[in-house]
């Protein structure tokens, strides 16, 4: 993905953090910037919420400013809901990109027509796309796919993204009907990627350095968009940038304790309880975890809850 569009540039292989509801947030998406993604990318954001002024919406849209490049995720139904939402876009400093949902399973969202429902539709799809491509702004825009609603159909759904003129396309190795169990088909991102000419991040289980460097090579990828491999383990950029297996635990802590204090910086005492999710994931492996778990769930006061994990995460050992 080595390519400079007005100022961006990515360097092959790109790694990228994939958007995920309640857990890539302005503090998360910080941390694995600064420790070695190339590319942040907001939360799913409804254009309906953006076009209507949602506050809690707008809140969503706010980057730290470690994330250059940064991305904000859009989902959409209809061409004029999504140029509404794309003027607002315009009018916000400091996002580079702005991406298509075109893979969100859940029903509430497939439902409205959005998300993953746009693979049935590529006309409406299409429409959508150039909508957002004739009003942005910013210096590039992209989608993100499944393979297919519950038949594969991913070739087609690229070349037909392609000619919207998209900077970039990121594919998830599932069907909408696959969710998040089936097994991916890196087969099918290969087959993406040598079906288009435009870059192609490969996503989808990519949960450890070994598995994105083989993904990599498999599919010939010009990146990898990690989600859920994130969530407990986010070193995982840092050991793909600097090309080093394995994470040293005194590194383990730093990062640990960053994202605890830019949780409490971005939501106050509120979270404290935020952060109770994050210390369950990343004490997974750890001896005592069960101990942590149970204390932390009773504090809320926000040193005491800090002291508690700086402690565990300096002296802890692996199970």
């Amino acid at each position: 993905m080595t390519f400079t569009k007005e100022g961006i540039v990515f360097d092959k292989p790109a790694y990228v953090l994939a958007p995920l509801a309640g857990f890539t947030d302005l503090p998360f998406r910080s941390v694995v910037k600064k420790f070695g993604a190339d590319l942040t990318v907001s939360e799913m954001i409804s254009s309906n919420a953006l076009a209507h002024g949602s506050e809690k919406t707008l809140h969503m849209l706010k980057k730290s400013p470690l994330e250059v490049p940064y991305s904000v995720q859009i989902s959409a139904n209809d061409p004029d809901m999504a140029r509404r939402a794309v003027e607002i876009l315009n009018e916000k400093e400091g996002i580079d990109i702005i991406d298509l949902n075109c893979g969100c399973p859940v029903p509430k969202v497939f439902g409205h027509g959005s998300g993953s429902a746009l693979l049935d539709d590529l006309p409406r799809l299409k429409a959508i796309l150039r909508s957002i491509n004739e009003t942005s702004n910013k210096s590039m825009n992209s989608a993100k796919i499944r393979l297919g609603v519950n038949e594969k159909n991913h070739v087609n759904i690229a070349k037909n993204i392609e000619e919207t003129g998209v900077d970039f396309i990121a594919v998830h190795g599932r069907t909408r009907a696959g969710k998040y169990k089936a097994p991916v088909d890196y087969e099918a991102i290969k087959e993406v990627k040598e079906a288009v000419s435009i870059p192609v991040i490969a996503n989808g289980d990519i949960d450890s350095y070994e598995k994105a460097k083989w993904v990599l090579e498999y599919t010939g990828a010009d990146g990898v968009m990690i989600g859920r491999g994130a969530v407990g383990a986010p070193w995982i950029f840092h050991q793909l940038k600097t090309g080093k297996a394995e994470i040293d635990m005194s590194l383990r802590h730093d990062i640990i304790l960053e994202h605890f204090d830019k949780i409490v910086e971005f939501y106050g005492e509120r979270g404290v309880a935020i952060f109770r999710k994050h210390t369950h994931t990343y004490s997974k492996g750890y001896r005592g975890a069960s101990t942590l778990r149970d204390e932390v769930n009773r504090i809320n006061d926000i040193k005491e809850y800090r002291d508690v994990i700086d402690d565990f995460f300096k002296n802890g050992e692996m199970a």
